[in-house]
């Protein structure tokens, strides 16, 4: 499950892992054949496992990195719903590190091919259609995880108080803890808390998102779908999703006219998604440091003045 080629290096990735080797022919039912590694992912180690089977894909690491798999794999189970118009890969097994083996999380691989002219057009309308799935409450059932730092998910009926204490304060605790965050910001920061209630919807519907929309996380399936991988799910405002395309790009005009025509945005979408971008931002300035500074810098000032 991976738009990347295996790749010949390091190809005996668990020489060093026979608990973990052992662990995944108990799951499986089967001994591997290979173990071949794959690019694409910054986070976990990943690789293609060749068995009897067939072919499936892993992803496994211990300390924080581990502590990602079981709410991957609760969302992936959460966006394979009976009527979705992705693939979605299969989760086989999912368990936890322990002293004798890294955690794990193994899925089916999902064959990838080139995408069709019409992908993104077909993206947008299959991206409507899954934020018609809707709960009851903003947040999810788990914890999960945005790249390595937690995502808390706890439940709530006021939109804008759930994107204040869920999303940005927390990501804001951690930029501060890590010495990434400018003293200059708190008063643009503060303003922002102030005026979230007047820029956020209290009550949009509560769509299932992915969480994580970016282009490297979804890939043009064999079988003819888009298909969704590494997800950060919850339940939230669909404006959410859509704020991310727009971040690092990647996505034409027939996405963004498909998904309208099948579920237009209400006005100040625009501003909005800045807002939820401030999210996103801070995420890679806690994760990568001073080159996001100057684009967090940026949202808070808009938004601030909006």
């Amino acid at each position: 499950m991976s738009s990347a080629e295996p790749s010949p290096s390091n190809s005996a990735p668990f020489a060093d892992e026979p608990a973990l080797r052992q662990a995944l022919a108990d799951a499986l039912g089967t001994e591997l054949r290979t173990a071949t590694p794959v690019s694409g992912g910054c986070i976990a180690h990943a690789s293609q496992l060749d068995t009897a089977a067939g072919l499936f894909f892993l992803k496994w690491g211990r300390g924080t990195v581990a502590r990602t798999f079981a709410g991957e794999a609760a969302g992936l189970h959460a966006l394979a719903t009976p009527d979705t118009p992705f693939r979605i890969p299969e989760v086989v097994a999912t368990q936890p590190e322990t002293d004798e083996r890294p955690g794990f999380l193994l899925m089916e691989w999902i064959e990838t091919e080139p995408p069709p002219p019409t992908f993104d057009a077909d993206l947008g309308t299959a991206l409507a259609v899954l934020h018609r799935h809707t709960g009851s409450q903003y947040g999810f059932r788990v914890d999960n995880h945005i790249g390595r730092l937690p995502q808390p998910n706890t439940c709530a009926n006021n939109w804008a108080a759930f994107f204040r204490t869920q999303r940005l304060q927390p990501q804001v605790k951690q930029a501060r803890a890590r010495n990434r965050w400018s003293a200059d910001w708190d008063t643009l920061f503060d303003r922002v808390m102030e005026r979230l209630s007047m820029l956020l919807p209290q009550a949009p519907p509560v769509s299932l998102v992915h969480g994580d929309l970016w282009r490297g996380n979804v890939m043009a399936a064999a079988s003819g779908s888009p298909a969704l991988i590494d997800p950060a799910v919850y339940y939230g405002h669909r404006e959410v999703d859509l704020a991310m395309t727009t971040l690092f790009g990647g996505f034409d005009d027939a996405f963004r006219d498909a998904y309208h025509a099948t579920w237009p945005l209400e006005p100040g979408a625009a501003l909005r998604a800045t807002v939820y971008n401030l999210y996103h931002l801070i995420n890679h300035l806690n994760h990568f440091g001073s080159p996001y500074a100057q684009q967090v810098r940026h949202a808070l000032n808009r938004i601030a003045h909006a």
